[in-house]
Parts: C-alpha cells; sequence; structure tokens
C-alpha cells in the first residue's frame, strides 16, 4: 500500500510508507534535494532522513524560507550547548528554542558569561560547524531518557513535564546525538552541522527557569543563524540601526520620558516635549474617533472585585492583575487592567432599544497590567499605559458594517501616522472551548474576511487561535527598517454580553443579546509613540515634532528680530523655541539638529534689514537664505498641518 504526498502545485505522488524527505525531494529534482534542509508534512516539519509513513501536504524546506531559517537556528542553538558543555566543565543546560530572528539557550555554568566568553564559544561552534558532524535522531523510553540526563535536573523535568511544545506525548522522547554529545529535542535540525553557514552569538543575559524568579537565575546567551553571511551581514546591519533607534535610548536624548526607579520597573513619566508629542497623539486619536460616530466616555482606575469575577478577568487574567485593596469594611477593589467592563456599565445603566444601536464608545483609558520585570521592556512592554479603546454594541445585522467601519477606520489612522505596509492576521474559533453560537462565528469569521478582502489587505488565518470568546483581526505593520509590529486589535466578543445579560428591545419588542466589538486602534498609547519614535528615528514628521521650528540669531544684535520672527511663527501657529543667548552659531545649529527640528530659521544683518530669514529643513539638503519671513511661515503652515 502506497502513501499519496500532495506537492505544493498540486501534484500528487506515490511512494512506499517509510520512504525520507530527502528521497522524495531528490525524485522532484536534484537542486531541490541539494538545498534542502527539512521537509514538511501537513505543515509539521520532519528531518530530511525520517521516515514518512502517513501521506498529506508535502513540501521541502529550503534554509531562506522562514521555516528553513527556524531549522537553521534550532540548530545552532544545538551546536552553542554542545560548544557550552564541552567547554565548562560541571555545566548543565535548560532550553534551547529557535525565537524571531535568532535563537537561544539557557546555561547554568556556576556564573555569569564573561564578554569573552562568547569569542571562546563562537570559535569552538566554528570547530563544530567544520568538523561536519551529522545530526542523527533518536527515540527512547521516557525512563530510558531520565537515565541518560540523569546530570542534567533541568532536561528530567522537561522529560517529565506533559507540554507537548516540549516533549512529544506518550512514552516516547527523542534526542539528537553528534559526536558524543547529545541534547533532548523534538527537532528537526539540519542534516549536519556544516550545513549551518552564517551565525553570530550577540549577547548574555539572565533568566529565571520558567521565568518564575522564584526558580533558580540561568545564563542566556541569545544568538542569530542565517542561509548566507550576507543575509547575517544585513541582519547585523539592521540590528545596529534598531539600537540608534531605541526608543528609550531616544527618549532621554531628546528629553521625551524617562523610567525612574524610584517609580517601579514598567512606569513612565512624560517631560514637557514628550507631553506635546503624547497630547498631538491623544488629540488625532479624539478627533478620528469623533469623525467615525464614537462617543467619549470615562471610567474611574478600580473597582470592586466582584465586577472582574462577573467580567470573567479573574479567573482567565488574575496573574496579570494588581493585588486586591482591601476598603469599605473588607470590600476587595482592582486597579484596572482593561476597560471593557466600565463600558458594559455604561451600556447596562439604562433600558436600550435598538434604535440606540449601534452604540459606540471610545475612552483614552490607563490600565495597569502586572508584568513580569524580565519582560518589562519601555513603552513597548509597560505596566502602567493607556488604550485608545472602544467598545461598540450592535445587532447581528449589523455586525459587518460595523467590522468593515472599525477597519477602514485602523488603515486610515495607521496610514496618517506614516504606515503603508500592512499584514494581517484572522484569528477563528477555537477547536475546543469556546462561547456563543456557531451560526454568530461563522458571521463574524466571514464579516472580518471580507473586510479585509475588501480592503485589499493581505493576511493570514490562524485557525483555531481566536479566544473563547470571539474572533479577531491582528493589524501588523512593517516599520522603516523592516521591523513587523503587532498594531491596531479588532475583536469580536459573544462573552461579555452573556456575562453581564446585556439586552436591546428589538422591532418585534423581544429582548436580545448585543454582540460587542473590542478595538484598540493604537494598541496603547505608549506602546504605539514607542514604535512611533523608532519609526521616524526620533525625527517626528512636522505635524507631530514637539518643537517645529527653532530660530537662531547670528549674534547677540539679532536677538531682538529673532524673538519678532519667534512671534510671527507662533501666532501661525506653530511649536517654537528660540535660540537667543550664550554660544556659537554652529553649536546652536547642531543642537537643534540633534533635537530633530524639523525646521531651523537663522537671521542676521540682511535678514533683519529685509524681513527675511535663512530657512533651513530636515527634508533639504542646503539652507535656502533670504526667503521672506511671510513665504516662510505660509511653507511651514503647511507643512506642519495635521492628517485629517
Amino acid at each position: 500500500m502506497t502513501i499519496e504526498l500532495v506537492l505544493p502545485d498540486r501534484t500528487v505522488t506515490r511512494h512506499e510508507p517509510g520512504v525520507t524527505g530527502l528521497q522524495v525531494a531528490g525524485s522532484i529534482g536534484p537542486r531541490l534535494s541539494g538545498a534542502a534542509v527539512a521537509v514538511s508534512v501537513d505543515g509539521v516539519l520532519m528531518d530530511l532522513e525520517q521516515p514518512i509513513r502517513t501521506g498529506g501536504r508535502f513540501a521541502v524546506i529550503t534554509p531562506d524560507s522562514e521555516e528553513g531559517r527556524h531549522v537553521l537556528r534550532h540548530s545552532a542553538a544545538h551546536i552553542m550547548a554542545q560548544a557550552v558543555l564541552g567547554l565548562f566543565e560541571d555545566s548543565t543546560f535548560a532550553i534551547g528554542p529557535a525565537i524571531a530572528d535568532g535563537f537561544y539557550y539557557d546555561f547554568d555554568i556556576g556564573r555569569p558569561f564573561a564578554p569573552e566568553d562568547l569569542d571562546t564559544i563562537e570559535k569552538e561552534m566554528e570547530r563544530i560547524i567544520a568538523a561536519d558532524q551529522p545530526f542523527v535522531r533518536e527515540e527512547m523510553s521516557r525512563a530510558k531518557g531520565l537515565e541518560l540526563f540523569r546530570h542534567h535536573p533541568y532536561k528530567l523535568e522537561i522529560i517529565r513535564s506533559v507540554d507537548e511544545s516540549e516533549v512529544e506525548s506518550g512514552d516516547v522522547v527523542s534526542v539528537y546525538r553528534n559526536d558524543g554529545f547529545v541534547d533532548l529535542c523534538r527537532g528537526p535540525h539540519l542534516p549536519s552541522t556544516g550545513r549551518l553557514k552564517a551565525f553570530k552569538l550577540t549577547r548574555t543575559a539572565g533568566a529565571y527557569w520558567r521565568g518564575d524568579e522564584k526558580r533558580p537565575q540561568l545564563q542566556r546567551i541569545y544568538g542569530t543563524a542565517w542561509e548566507s553571511r550576507k543575509a547575517l551581514r544585513t541582519y547585523l546591519h539592521r540590528i545596529e540601526e534598531a539600537a540608534r533607534r531605541d526608543h528609550r535610548k531616544l527618549g532621554r536624548e531628546l528629553d521625551l520620558f524617562s523610567f525612574p526607579q524610584d517609580l517601579g520597573p514598567g512606569l513612565a513619566v512624560w517631560h514637557p516635549k514628550g507631553g506635546m508629542l503624547r497630547r498631538l497623539v491623544e488629540g488625532y486619536s479624539r478627533r478620528i474617533h469623533e469623525a467615525f460616530g464614537f462617543d467619549f466616555v470615562f471610567s474611574p482606575h478600580l473597582a470592586k472585585a466582584d465586577l472582574w469575577k462577573t467580567s470573567g478577568h479573574l479567573d482567565f487574567y488574575s496573574e496579570n492583575m494588581y493585588p486586591g485593596l482591601e476598603m469599605d469594611q473588607g470590600d476587595e477593589y482592582r486597579v484596572k487592567p482593561m476597560n471593557c467592563p466600565f463600558h458594559v456599565m455604561i451600556y447596562r445603566s439604562d433600558a436600550r432599544s435598538y434604535r440606540e444601536l449601534p452604540m459606540r464608545l471610545s475612552e483614552l483609558g490607563a490600565v495597569y497590567r502586572y508584568e513580569r520585570s524580565g519582560v518589562v521592556h519601555g513603552l513597548l512592554r509597560a505596566r502602567g499605559f493607556t488604550q485608545d479603546d472602544s467598545h461598540t454594541f450592535c445587532t447581528r445585522d449589523q455586525v459587518p458594517s460595523e467590522l468593515q467601519i472599525h477597519l477602514d477606520f485602523v488603515l486610515r489612522l495607521l496610514r496618517d501616522f506614516g504606515f503603508d505596509d500592512f499584514q494581517a492576521e484572522l484569528a477563528t474559533r477555537p477547536d475546543e472551548k469556546w462561547v456563543g453560537e456557531p451560526e454568530l462565528w461563522e458571521l463574524a469569521e466571514e464579516s472580518l474576511a471580507e473586510a479585509l478582502a475588501k480592503a485589499g489587505i493581505p493576511h493570514r488565518v490562524a485557525a483555531g487561535e481566536g479566544a473563547f470568546y470571539g474572533p479577531k483581526i491582528d493589524v501588523h505593520v512593517d516599520d522603516a527598517i523592516g521591523r513587523r509590529w503587532q498594531m491596531s486589535t479588532i475583536q469580536v466578543d459573544f462573552s461579555l454580553p452573556e456575562r453581564f445579560g446585556l439586552e436591546y428591545v428589538t422591532p418585534a419588542d423581544t429582548r436580545e443579546r448585543p454582540v460587542m466589538i473590542h478595538a484598540a486602534k493604537f494598541g496603547s498609547v505608549e506602546r504605539f509613540l514607542g514604535v512611533l519614535v523608532e519609526h521616524y528615528a526620533g525625527a517626528m514628521p512636522m505635524w507631530l515634532a514637539p518643537v517645529q521650528a527653532t530660530v537662531v540669531p547670528v549674534a547677540d544684535r539679532h536677538a531682538g528680530y529673532a524673538g519678532r520672527v519667534a512671534g510671527k511663527l507662533r501666532a501661525g501657529g506653530l511649536r517654537v523655541e528660540s535660540a537667543s543667548g550664550p554660544g556659537k552659531l554652529g553649536e546652536k545649529i547642531r543642537q537643534a539638529i540633534t533635537r530633530k527640528v524639523p525646521a531651523i530659521l537663522v537671521v542676521g544683518d540682511q535678514d533683519a534689514a529685509n524681513e527675511t530669514v535663512g530657512l533651513r529643513l530636515r527634508s533639504e539638503k542646503r539652507e535656502r537664505r533670504g526667503v521672506p519671513m511671510d513665504e516662510a511661515l505660509s511653507e511651514l503652515v503647511a507643512a506642519a498641518r495635521p492628517p485629517g
């Protein structure tokens, strides 16, 4: 009896059970088999030499694909573990997965790694790669695996685990051997170490085992691996550029915000220039929400724990909530991690009719989530932040049009802030635990897919990855250096209306449940601003720049005219600072450039006599001399006009 494998071009090939992926690739073509690093059958990655016993969709994985890079990086982590355990006596290891753009492995060598250790480890990895050692897969019983790794406590814990993302279900575990080294691993790996063409170890960090601060702290080594040295050089250049654009670094340099240790991790304070930037972004949010028919509401920062019990947050989200506060003769209160239950309270404050729907509520609401200190990352992963949260209550007939409106809203907002490369992910109903009617799920999923198709946004269907309470769209954007960010979310919710008993009166005078749509267009204001600062490398568009123009007098005698120029620009609605006072002209100009000011106006004798300015724009290479003041004002006002 043969098995049938369906190739990407839908060609069906037949093979004997036990055929290897390499043999199938060879039957397609010698060049393809030579490039292959793994194969997949029905989406499951397999080693080239692993026997295939069932039919399905078949694909050859090459190193320049995302799946291929995953195999490269997984193998690089294995080679790094082999190097570390060979170099450091009595060392042990924990886990070493492939991650976005790289890999890591956690070790315990009895001390932190020193910078020079990375050079030594890299040289040993290069020796292992040059030896071209074959990766050999072996399957064994759990009992044998426990004996094999008896000196490595973290591996023992993994073997005893029931988490199928780490170890196979049942009584069988798999290991990979090469040249006497053995690692517990599900695979797949490269055929041999010599197939790893380009790698680099990048940094070390402390990491708690299982991410638990109460467990031992291990030493993590991060690295990256690519299909070619050229691809590696491109990536390393991107990393250098990302470091230059790091919003935490630019936040200090541009005096936008800071993270005082006295406040605790993940909590920022905004300085005047950052406060202005934030005000501009929030002002835009209010304008566009109003344009799309939303009403503004406000809610407190905390509520009784009973509210969070009813909403389900205490059951499903309590580890991300701050501990309760006992008040009012024993009542427990919780600071809010989300705004949605408050908006539900607003809906429920009165009897509702179909004539009031859709009801669109919006709030720039501060929320607080307990993120572990190890994952807090500036504005991108904070403990206190503001969501541009909206919640829409509508009838099921209104679901398609409301979802289209929400997607149009999101795309307009992102385009206005300079993003134009979109992708989306549509997460559909989970296979097991979910609430609501199947027909309503189908309606919502079809409506979300139609909205994406109408907008022309490419998307991936994440089958079964929706929340138990409804499907959603996540919109992703690529920034100026090609990094992808998950930004806006549009989430349908069948659970909260049920939990809180929401109703509306229909035209037939019956009562029905409304459908609820959550949407966070920025995601969070803080995170959005962090991404925005990195996207523009701090050089914000004219309309978003905290200071839009700096007036620089050539000498002290020109300070009076510089003040009049600044006053005229302010009267035109521009945000202006004057660089009068001590200091050389060149220094003042360089300082304005360093602060990323979009326009610099230099004024001297002739300008004072002729009512002109020297105009230096960030977007232009040369300064224009003798520009009439009124002409410069008109040009700058037009450039500073906000979108929408």
